[in-house]
């Protein structure tokens, strides 16, 4: 394995602290490792499109906190960069998430280590384990007699081997994210955050694309193809916006494309599969499906499968909005029309099943983002 070459000043400046000696000498001399076919130590490199570290850093953390807050009546411990926060230094195939646990001691090579078990977290069981030992010595316990993790499977023992990590063939070096501009328009979009409301206060906190992509048709085309006109907010919303993905989580489909994967052939799939369900679970799917008299028409999806639809009741400008689960009980209208719940839901706030608020602890500007597609993009 050729090692991948680290600078350990620029990385520590990054984190705001010093890190373990044992852990700076592996990941020098191996880089990105996998250890007894089951243990993956992380180090600071990237590989576009697989992993970069800062990025693998701050959604495991997350993650974990999330996971952890679900499970158990108590809060979660704090994070990396909270002062002696928990800091993610590998992961194992039994999505066990291993750590420094930096509070106790200001000596690195003193950190003891902590496991997280997303089975437990999953079960809403205690998922933190605590060893008294450091990063060197769980690795060898691992190896030679195993770490037993209560009501879960041991981690090990494991065969003494390492080897480059599989889906990182290629590491390259890592330099630190360069921190956002606190300009004016940083401080514009943070203000949007509590101030103002409509499509100022929307375009103000998320700014539109340069160039959005609406697909290659008209609206009167879209319209015929559809059977009915759309609401202005929408259309108005699109022409600013285009195609793409709100907060990571929701995404717009191409409202103009004609030919393959567009808004016309999501609906009319989405549509089809809830007929589908509603004949067989009548009880779970009590909505009407377009084009039934006041039937509900999707135009966005969640990553989780949850549609954002219109109830088609009276004057397209006037159709409620409606979030249809994939799973769980169907919810009520919204009470807001699109532009208002995309923006309180852009602030961070929970607004229903399949729009889901942000933790305490998350900055809201930091997922107030909208990511545009192309005429590449298959939606």
């Amino acid at each position: 394995m050729d090692p991948v070459p680290i600078d350990w000043v620029a990385v520590e400046d990054w984190l705001g602290l010093s890190l373990p000696g044992d852990y700076k000498a592996v990941a020098t001399a191996y880089g990105p490792l996998d250890i007894g076919d089951h243990i993956w130590l992380h180090t600071p490199c990237i590989q576009k499109g697989r992993f970069e570290y800062s990025k693998w850093l701050s959604e495991t953390h997350r993650r974990c906190r999330l996971a952890s807050r679900k499970a158990s009546p108590l809060d979660p411990p704090p994070f990396h960069p909270a002062p002696g926060g928990l800091l993610a230094w590998g992961e194992t195939r039994r999505a066990h998430v291993l750590f420094w646990d930096t509070s106790p001691s200001d000596d690195p090579d003193e950190w003891r280590t902590a496991i997280f078990d997303q089975n437990a977290a999953s079960a809403h069981m205690n998922p933190w384990t605590y060893l008294d030992m450091p990063m060197l010595a769980a690795l060898d316990t691992a190896i030679t007699s195993g770490i037993e993790i209560p009501r879960a499977p041991s981690i090990g023992p494991l065969p003494a081997t390492g080897r480059r990590t599989a889906f990182l063939p290629d590491p390259e070096p890592w330099t630190p994210p360069t921190p956002a501009p606190r300009g004016t328009s940083q401080t514009r979009r943070r203000a949007a955050l509590t101030q103002g409301t409509g499509f100022d206060a929307l375009t103000a906190l998320i700014p539109p694309p340069a160039a959005p992509y609406l697909g290659e048709g008209s609206w009167d085309d879209l319209f015929d193809r559809l059977g009915t006109r759309l609401p202005t907010g929408y259309t108005s919303l699109m022409t600013r916006y285009g195609a793409g993905v709100w907060r990571g989580w929701l995404r717009f489909q191409t409202p103009l494309r004609i030919a393959g994967r567009g808004l016309v052939y999501h609906s009319a799939e989405s549509l089809d599969i809830y007929r589908s369900l509603r004949s067989e679970f009548p009880e779970f799917h009590p909505l009407r499906a377009w084009p039934e008299r006041g039937g509900f028409l999707p135009f966005a999806s969640s990553i989780e499968g949850d549609d954002l639809a219109w109830l088609t009741v009276g004057d397209p400008d006037t159709w409620p909005l409606i979030v249809v689960p994939r799973d769980g009980d169907q919810d009520p209208p919204l009470q807001s029309g699109l532009i208002e719940t995309l923006l309180t839901w852009a602030r961070g706030n929970h607004v229903t099943h399949g729009l889901p608020g942000l933790d305490p602890l998350d900055d809201p500007l930091e997922f107030a983002t909208f990511t545009p597609w192309d005429d590449k993009s298959h939606w």
